[in-house]
């Protein structure tokens, strides 16, 4: 089931509205983009909820091994600072950015851009979607992120002020110098 995307230009949620919403909803998974359009999505299925999985293992037994930072899951809002409200499929924060919070930011939908976010594309996700969520990502300050899209057997790289780099599976990618000695081997999906 593709997503569900319902434009509020005559409804204006205010944060807490948005983020009570999601509260009363939990059967529901929300966002928002800069545009202030909602978007409902529905469950993934069996495969894309263990390929998720597994890329959230990943990614957390290496922050565990460096301890710098954390690691969050689809389940997690970021209000980002360009407006939107996303939940990437995996994300990570530097340990500084965000002790920097206060409790109360930490306890809601943090306002924060991960440093670094992956993406994991559905069989039912619209590939153009994505890549603008990706864009609103790189516009709110990630530094580096991942589309994977085993539909197409590819990996987009973002990263801030380059152009998109595509790679073809399999491949291993690296986290450069936002997730140091980070290393992903991406097999055919």
């Amino acid at each position: 089931m593709s997503p569900l995307t319902l434009n509020l230009d005559t409804v204006h949620l205010t944060d807490e509205q948005f983020y009570q919403l999601c509260q009363n909803n939990h059967e529901l998974n929300f966002e928002r983009t800069t545009k202030r359009q909602l978007i409902i999505m529905s469950p993934v299925g069996g495969e894309s909820g263990n390929r998720e999985a597994d890329l959230i293992i990943d990614l957390g037994i290496w922050n565990r091994q460096t301890q710098l930072g954390y690691t969050f899951s689809s389940s997690t809002i970021f209000k980002l600072p360009n407006g939107a409200d996303r939940s990437p499929d995996a994300a990570w924060i530097k340990h500084q950015r965000w002790e920097a919070l206060t409790p109360e930011q930490r306890r809601k939908f943090p306002p924060i851009a991960p440093d670094f976010v992956i993406e994991l594309r559905s069989a039912t996700d619209d590939l153009d979607m994505l890549r603008s969520k990706m864009q609103e990502y790189m516009d709110a300050g990630v530094q580096l992120a991942w589309l994977i899209n085993p539909q197409q057997q590819q990996v987009e790289i973002y990263r801030q002020k380059q152009d998109v780099e595509v790679r073809n599976l399999p491949t291993q990618l690296s986290g450069e110098n936002v997730l140091p000695g980070f290393r992903l081997s991406l097999s055919c999906y």
